[in-house]
Parts: C-alpha cells; structure tokens; sequence
C-alpha cells in the first residue's frame, strides 16, 4: 500500500498540521490543499498587486519549519499551495532550501491558466509524472488529484484503470478537508470522546484502488463510518462524480469499519471522464456595502418597514441591486435585551463605488435621531469592499498545455485522456440522475399518529452541506439500514421545500445514494454568484445541512429504539 497523509484542507488550516503529521509517524507522501474558489479570487487580487505573489504564505511557513524533517524522514510533499502562481511558489522553496543548506529536488504541474481569473480543474497524471521529486507544485487541479497522482505513481495504473483511479479519488475526497474527516464539523459531534485538537486523516491505498482511512495514533477526533460518510456527502452533485480522470460512482461505494480509527472503502467502480474540463472563473464583480441594524421589542415588522422607506427616500443614488434581509432573533417577553432583538441588514451592490461606499453607510447613521425607538447599528459606516463572482465553465481536455516541469528544468508534457465519456445530459446541464422522490401516495404513512413523535430531523439523521459554485449541496443520511426507506421517502420536493422555505423558486435535484443511506440534494442558485459575492448570511452554505436537521419531522417510533 502507499500511506498518503493530509496537513491542510484550507487556506488558513492549523499551521502545525505538517509537523504533527511528519513526527507522528509513518507516511509515504503528505498532501496540503489550499485551493477553494474564494482562495483563488484572494490569490489573483495579491498577484495583482504583485507579480512575485499569488502562492499561499503559509504553506511556505509550514515548509521553512518541516523541509528538513520531510527530507529526513523521505515524505515527499504534494501541495496546490501554488494557487495562480505556481512558479513563483517553486522559486520561493528553492531560496528556502538554499538559505538551510538543503537541495530538495521540485518539481512543478502547469497549464491551468487559460487567463486572468480563469483556471482548469487538471487532473492526477501530471503530479504522477513529477512524483520522482520530493516536492510537487501544482495549481488548480481538482482537490482529490494530489491524492490520486501519488497511487498511480506508486502502481503503474495506465488511463483505462478506472475503477482503480475511481477507487482513489473516494480516498481522495475524504482527504481534502482535513479533519472533517475525523469529527471535524461532524452532527454528531457529541459521541466523540476527543475534540481538543483533531487528528489530520491518512488514506492507505491498495494496489486495486480500495482504501482504510485512519490517523496518526494518539490524535484527536475519530475515524468512523459516519465521519467518512459526512465527508463523502461534502460538496457532490450527484451520483457520478466527474474528474479530469475518471468518472466515480458515488452509488458504488462500500464502508465498513475495519477497527479502532479504520474505515475501508472497497467496490468503487469509475467510467471514462467526460470529454471537457471544468474551469474556475473569478472575478471582481463590483462593489458592496452593508449595514445592520438592531430592531428591540415591539412592533418589529413596523420599525423595519419605517427604516426601509426612509433609508431608500435618503439614497442618493440607487444602487443596481438593494436588497433587505430581517432575522426574526426576537422572543416575547424575552429576559435579557439580546433576546428580544431583531436584526435588519440591507445590502448594496452596484458596479460603481462610489454608489455604495461611505455615503450608502451614512445614509443609515443619519436617521439614527428620527427613525424607529431603539434605534442602533451593529457597527459603524464602513466604505465598500469589492466582492468577488465564480462561474463555471468548460474546456476541452485536448486544449490544455499540461505539463511537467521537472527539477532539471525538463519539460514533459502530459497527453489527454485516450477515451471519454459524456455525463448524462451532457457537462454544461444540470444534474440529470436526479430522483423526483417517491409519490405523495408513496410517502404516505397510513400507521397511527400514535406510532410517530414529531422531532428535529436530526434526532436520527445526519447531514453536511457546501458550496458548489452558486449552488448548495446537502447530503443527508441515516445510520441504521432500516431507517433508510423512511428516509429516501421523507426527502422529496414538497418536503424540501416545507422545511427549508429560502428554496422556494430554485430548482432542486435529488439523487439517493443506498449504498451510503443517503440521499442527496443540490439547490441552484442559493448561494447567487458564489461565495465572495454573499448572497446570504452563510454564503458557502456551511450551516445549512444543520438548519434542516434542526427541523421537525414525523418519526416512526420504531426509528427510535434501540435496534435489537
């Protein structure tokens, strides 16, 4: 097997992640992901700025600490801490090795770069081709590629080992985000005994592509069915996962728990990846302001409408989008002021700053003496910021210069997949192994009321949910195979749409995953232009899965007891 191990799941995870990983105890190769679409609108701002920039810092920090002790220890590195300037990275961990005696061989992954702001997803068989170093650089590649390149490294696998190449890219995927996979934003968070300080996962893969997902010894956090499981249900659309590589049947996947801090993943099988790659596309969209205010006691609708109508009557110029927001946070005769507050936030947008920037603010503070009673901000007037835009878009994989830069400056250009394979619908459409859940008649339960209780979902479901661009996922699943019927039949459209009402109007697909006891749902467009552009209070959707376990269902009592 090859023992692959994480240190970062973020730009600005825990910075002593690296060592703890080298010092505690074997690894093959350490990966570090940085990169999320937020990262690179941040990265393209700095290499904007300067040239010599658009890296991520703090992976050079964690290396100026660790280089010698990876070296020692012959782990060999895999980051896309490169972000839109991988080149530059390279340069940078070269004058860190100069400056401690050290000559580490690096090698760099490149052709991502279609243009400003437009970055492909590359796939794993350039990093496989650089793995003779100790370190590789890459930029944007998909997250589950710095998994995958060193497996196809260590066992030869050619472009048509797809269930192995699927198999990998599960491993993969529970890798990229570091401790979620061992408790880290985890529901059921409270049966872990260790949640000080969480261990980093490690993924050892089989030649045949399966793989046990553990964790350094003496960690924090666990490995279990349900950790992974919650990984695994981050941030997918469906029951085909597409890569550069393969395509992975999420509906194939089996877990057991095979010990103590040991899940195995075995049955994946993968399809021929489709024929175009997936590009990132950031941009400076214009400019944004907010205010909020606080709203305390009685009449709360009536203060919220009187500041409306006076803060649009005091605008200069109106922004080209104005949009209100009131958190209904108040409670009836509420013990502690806090408690009987509420919260009115008005945004705006506009491609001008000057249309949204101190003056926008100002216009709230200046009717702080002839609104509403009670009258407060939550801050002052600020000045605008810019804000950000993703949007997908879609390259043929023949397009790209992929390369390999190796550490004697060699140039190996890496070719296309031979054989593709076109998604259902086609790349550019939404999700089209959606479910429209079962029948009204179907969902029907003709049992007692008396054999139900009315509880929080998440009594006995679990959920995670994420960002894809501007839609929302939420994975949703149970953890007793004879809750899952009741499940699958629960998550329909109308249900959806009576628990979570924001979905009102967007369209929702449904895919079941039985294999997992799962069922997963994408919401288009909730999340607007994507997460830097804040089209909600939690714009990557990290709360959302939590709102709907929070919500009440009819349970079967049955579901409720202990099985025997």
């Amino acid at each position: 097997m090859i023992r692959i191990g994480n240190c970062s799941g973020f730009y600005g995870d825990r910075l002593s992640a690296m060592r703890e990983m080298l010092e505690g105890g074997d690894l093959d190769v350490l990966t570090g992901d940085y990169l999320a679409e937020l990262t690179m609108l941040i990265l393209s701002r700095d290499r904007k700025s300067d040239d010599a920039l658009g890296y991520v810092p703090t992976f050079l920090a964690q290396l100026r600490d660790c280089l010698r002790l990876a070296l020692d220890r012959r782990v060999r590195i895999v980051t896309d801490a490169g972000g839109v300037n991988p080149a530059a990275l390279v340069a940078a961990i070269r004058q860190i090795a100069a400056d401690q005696g050290l000559s580490p061989t690096v090698a760099l992954v490149r052709g991502d770069e279609l243009g400003p702001g437009d970055h492909a997803y590359l796939g794993a068989f350039g990093i496989a081709r650089a793995m003779a170093a100790d370190i590789v650089v890459t930029g944007r590649v998909t997250d589950a590629s710095l998994v995958i390149g060193p497996a196809i490294a260590r066992y030869g696998w050619d472009r048509s080992a797809y269930d192995q190449l699927a198999g990998a890219t599960v491993a993969g995927h529970v890798l990229e985000c570091g401790t979620q996979a061992t408790g880290g934003n985890y529901p059921f968070f409270t049966e872990i005994s260790d949640m000080s300080v969480l261990g980093f996962p490690i993924a050892e893969i089989a030649s045949d592509g399966s793989s046990v997902i553990t964790k350094h010894p003496g960690t924090g956090g666990a490995v279990t069915v349900g950790t992974v499981t919650a990984q695994l249900m981050y941030e997918i659309q469906d029951a085909r996962y597409a890569g550069p590589d393969v395509t992975t049947r999420l509906d194939s996947i089996s877990l057991r728990q095979d010990g103590t801090d040991r899940v195995s993943i075995s049955g994946v099988r993968g399809e021929p990846p489709p024929p175009d790659l997936k590009v990132s596309r950031t941009r400076v969209g214009g400019y944004r302001n907010e205010m909020t205010l606080v709203l305390t006691g009685l009449d709360i609708e009536a203060k919220a409408a009187l500041f409306r109508r006076q803060f649009e009557a005091g605008l200069t110029t109106r922004p080209a989008e104005l949009t209100w927001s009131l958190a209904r946070l108040d409670r009836p005769d509420a013990p502690s002021q806090q408690e009987a507050s509420a919260l009115l936030t008005v945004v705006g947008r506009d491609a001008s700053r000057g249309v949204v920037d101190r003056a926008f603010s100002n216009t709230a503070v200046q009717l702080a003496l002839g609104s509403y009673p009670g009258f407060f901000a939550t801050t002052p007037p600020g000045p605008a910021h810019p804000y950000g835009v993703f949007t997908a878009g879609y390259v043929p994989q023949g397009d790209l210069a992929h390369e390999v830069v190796l550490d004697d400056g060699t140039v190996s250009p890496v070719s296309p997949p031979p054989v593709f394979q076109d998604l259902p619908g086609g790349p550019r459409t939404a999700p089209t192994l959606s479910w429209a859940g079962p029948s009204k008649a179907a969902r029907s339960d003709n049992s007692a009321p008396s054999s139900k209780r009315r509880l929080p979902l998440g009594t006995i479901a679990g959920a995670r949910s994420g960002d894809k661009g501007g839609d929302a996922n939420i994975g949703i699943w149970v953890r007793r195979p004879d809750a899952y019927p009741w499940l699958s039949n629960l998550i329909s459209e109308d249900t959806l749409r009576e628990l979570l009402p924001e979905t009102a109007g967007m369209p929702l697909h449904i895919t079941p995953l039985p294999n997992l006891l799962a069922v997963n749902v994408v919401i288009e467009g909730l999340l607007g232009e994507g997460v830097a552009y804040h089209a909600r209070f939690d714009p990557q959707a990290k709360g959302l899965a939590e709102w709907l376990r929070s919500r009440h269902v009819d349970i079967p009592l049955s579901l409720l007891e202990e099985p025997t």
